[in-house]
C-alpha cells in the first residue's frame, strides 16, 4: 500500500514539475516572438533607426548568453530551484518596468534585465527536468517543456500582433507581468524539493568575468562589422576566449568543464549542432516580420497570423520527436530535422517583394517542421550524455549554445542591415536595400545549415546514457 502511494506522490511531483517548468518555458519565447512584431511601433514611437530597433532583439540575447552559463553552475552549487524561482521574480519585475519605457535607450537596459532573467530560468530549468526524470522517460518530459517553448512562439505573434494594432506594444509587457506572479505562486507550493549536486564546490567568477567580456566583445563587434572597430572587438573576443579556456583547463571547479568538449563526442557534437541550428535560423523571425510590414504592407496582426505558421509545427512535432528520441538514435532524428531546415532555407535566398504570403507561410511551415525534429532529440543527446553533478553545466550550454545561435544570427541580420540600409530608418526609399538584405541572410544561413547537418551526423552513434 505504501508502495502505491510512493509511486502516486512521485507521479504528482514529476507532473508539477513539468507544469512549473513548461510554464516558465512559456513566457520567454512568447515574449520574443511578440517583440518581433512589435518593432515597427516601437520603431515609431521612439523614432528609432533599423540598428537600434535590432539592438532590442540583441540587448535581450546578449544578456541571456552571458549570464545564463554562470547561472546554470550556480544553480548546480547553491540550487537549482533557488536560481529558477529568482529568474521568475526578475523576469516579472523587468517586464513590469518596460511598460514605463520612456526612451529606445531605456527600453534596451530593461531589456538587458530581462536576458538577464532569461539565463536564471533557462540555465536550470533543462537540469531540474533532467534531475527529476529518468533515462527512457526524459525524452518525452524535455519534448514537451520544448512544446511549451514553441507555443510561447506560436501564441506570440498572435497576441502580440493583436494587443500592438488595438493596445499598443506596452500592452504586450503589460499582458505578461500577471503570468510570471502565477508563476511564482506556482512554484511555492508546487516544487519543495532543492536540487544541488555539486554544493560546497567553488564558483568560478574569474571564468565568468572573462567568459561574460568575450560574448559582450563579439556580439558588439559583429553589429560594428565591417568597420575596424568591428573587427577590434571581435580580435579581443577571440583572444578573451582563449584566455577564458586556458584558465577554465587549470582550476578545479570550472564555470564550464572543457573536458565535457574534449572527453564527450556526444556532447560535443550535439553543442555543436545546436550552436549552428540556431545561428541559421534565429533571424528569421526578425527579417519576415520587418518585410511582411513594411514591403507587404499587412498590420501587425495579419503579420503574426502569418508567422505563427512556423512555430504551430514546432509546437506539434516536438512532443513526438522527444519522445521518439527515447527509443530512437536522437542523432539520426535532429540530422533529419536539420535537412529538412536547410531545404526551406535554400528556397527563402529567392524571396522578392512579389512573393505570395501563402509561399511565405508554406515555407515557415518547411522550417518549423524541420526544427521541430531537430531540437528536443538534441536537447535529450546532450543532456543524456552527462553525469548529474554537470546538469546544470549541461542545461547552461543547451541553453547557451541557443543563444550564442540567435547572437550570431542577430549579428549577421545587424551586419547585413548596416552594410545594405545603414542607419537610416526603414522607407520606401530602403526597401531594396532591406530585401538584398533579407536574400543575403538567408543565402549565409543556408550554407550555415548545410554545415550543421554533416556536424548533426557527426555524431552518429547510440547515446550513452550517464544519469
Amino acid at each position: 500500500m505504501n508502495t502505491n502511494t510512493d509511486l502516486s506522490e512521485e507521479k504528482t511531483f514529476k507532473k508539477s514539475v513539468l507544469l512549473v517548468s513548461a510554464f516558465a518555458a512559456f513566457l520567454v519565447p512568447f515574449l520574443a516572438s511578440a517583440a518581433n512584431l512589435a518593432l515597427p511601433s516601437i520603431g515609431k514611437d521612439f523614432h528609432a533607426n533599423a540598428i537600434s530597433l535590432s539592438w532590442v532583439i540583441s540587448s535581450f540575447i546578449l544578456s541571456s548568453a552571458i549570464f545564463l552559463l554562470p547561472f546554470g553552475r550556480l544553480g548546480d552549487i547553491i540550487g537549482r530551484k533557488k536560481i529558477f524561482s529568482l529568474g521568475i521574480l526578475l523576469f516579472t519585475i523587468s517586464t513590469f518596468l518596460i511598460i514605463f519605457s520612456w526612451s529606445i535607450d531605456s527600453l534596451i537596459v530593461f531589456r538587458i534585465l530581462q536576458g538577464l532573467s532569461s539565463a536564471m530560468i533557462f540555465g536550470t530549468s533543462m537540469a531540474i527536468i533532467t534531475s527529476v526524470f529518468q533515462p527512457g522517460e526524459r525524452g518525452r518530459a524535455i519534448g514537451i517543456n520544448i512544446t511549451a517553448t514553441y507555443l510561447g512562439l506560436s501564441c506570440g505573434p498572435v497576441i502580440g500582433g493583436i494587443l500592438t494594432q488595438y493596445l499598443g506594444w506596452r500592452s504586450i509587457f503589460a499582458f505578461l507581468v500577471p503570468f510570471g506572479i502565477i508563476s511564482l505562486i506556482l512554484i511555492n507550493r508546487k516544487i519543495k524539493t532543492e536540487w544541488a549536486e555539486a554544493v560546497g564546490e567553488k564558483f568560478d567568477w574569474r571564468g565568468s568575468v572573462i567568459y561574460g567580456i568575450a560574448l559582450a566583445s563579439f556580439m558588439y563587434g559583429f553589429s560594428q562589422l565591417p568597420s575596424a572597430l568591428g573587427w577590434l572587438c571581435i580580435v579581443i573576443a577571440v583572444m578573451m576566449a582563449v584566455v577564458f579556456l586556458i584558465i577554465e583547463n587549470k582550476i578545479s571547479s570550472p564555470v564550464f568543464d572543457i573536458r565535457l568538449i574534449m572527453r564527450n563526442r556526444v556532447f560535443a557534437l550535439s553543442a555543436i549542432a545546436a550552436l549552428i541550428n540556431y545561428s541559421a535560423t534565429s533571424a528569421i523571425g526578425f527579417f519576415i516580420s520587418l518585410y511582411l510590414q513594411y514591403l507587404k504592407g499587412l498590420d501587425a496582426r495579419t503579420a503574426g497570423l502569418i508567422m505563427i505558421s512556423q512555430p504551430i509545427a514546432m509546437t506539434l512535432l516536438s512532443p513526438v520527436a522527444g519522445k521518439l528520441s527515447d527509443k530512437k538514435n536522437p542523432g539520426v532524428i535532429a540530422s533529419i530535422g536539420m535537412g529538412i531546415t536547410a531545404s526551406g532555407l535554400v528556397l527563402l535566398c529567392f524571396i522578392r517583394e512579389a512573393t505570395t504570403n501563402y509561399f511565405i507561410v508554406l515555407l515557415l511551415l518547411l522550417m518549423g517542421i524541420g526544427f521541430g525534429l531537430f531540437s528536443s532529440p538534441n536537447s535529450n543527446a546532450i543532456m543524456s550524455s552527462v553525469e548529474k553533478r554537470y546538469l546544470g553545466v549541461a542545461s547552461g550550454v543547451v541553453g547557451t549554445m541557443r543563444l550564442v545561435g540567435q547572437m550570431v544570427s542577430m549579428g549577421i541580420a545587424m551586419m547585413l542591415i548596416s552594410l545594405y540600409i545603414g542607419k537610416q530608418t526603414i522607407n520606401p526609399a530602403t526597401y531594396p536595400g532591406l530585401i538584398s538584405a533579407m536574400r543575403t541572410g538567408f543565402l549565409i544561413f543556408s550554407v550555415l545549415s548545410v554545415f550543421g547537418i554533416f556536424a548533426s551526423l557527426a555524431r552518429h552513434r547510440k547515446t550513452v546514457n550517464k544519469t
